[in-house]
């Protein structure tokens, strides 16, 4: 079984700094790309930030500049340094990850590649 564990967030001021971590645990062969989303109330949830085993990073344009996505492959952990934090930036956070299970059965005993979401964190920006 594969989990995704959470930690970080908070309230800050406008322009403050916070760091979300993600850990990978459970029966993994590989972890693929490692991320986050984010959803404000009413809102759909959006991508924030991602990053591929090798290195290859996506951001939305809103966060460019100011949040650095990074990754220990060894730890299965990803983190995301989020800077000069606007309000506009206050959401539930959710890490996501493509995850290949160790699978017994298959040869090779990569397991099919599947989604993996972390519990949410709440990030709160005030003016």
């Amino acid at each position: 079984q594969v989990q995704l564990t959470e930690s970080g967030g908070g309230l800050v001021q406008a322009g403050g700094s916070l760091r979300l971590s993600c850990a990978a645990s459970g029966t993994i062969f590989s972890v693929n790309t490692m991320g986050w989303y984010r959803q404000a109330p009413g809102q759909q949830r959006e991508l924030v930030a991602n990053m591929t085993f090798d290195g290859r990073t996506n951001y939305v344009d809103s966060v460019k500049g100011r949040f650095t996505i990074s990754r220990d492959n060894a730890k299965d952990t990803a983190y995301l340094q989020m800077n000069s934090l606007k309000p506009e930036d206050t959401a539930v956070y959710y890490c996501h990850a493509a995850i290949s299970p160790y699978d017994p059965s298959k040869w090779g005993r990569r397991g099919n590649e599947k989604d993996y979401w972390g519990q949410g964190t709440q990030v709160t920006v005030s003016s």
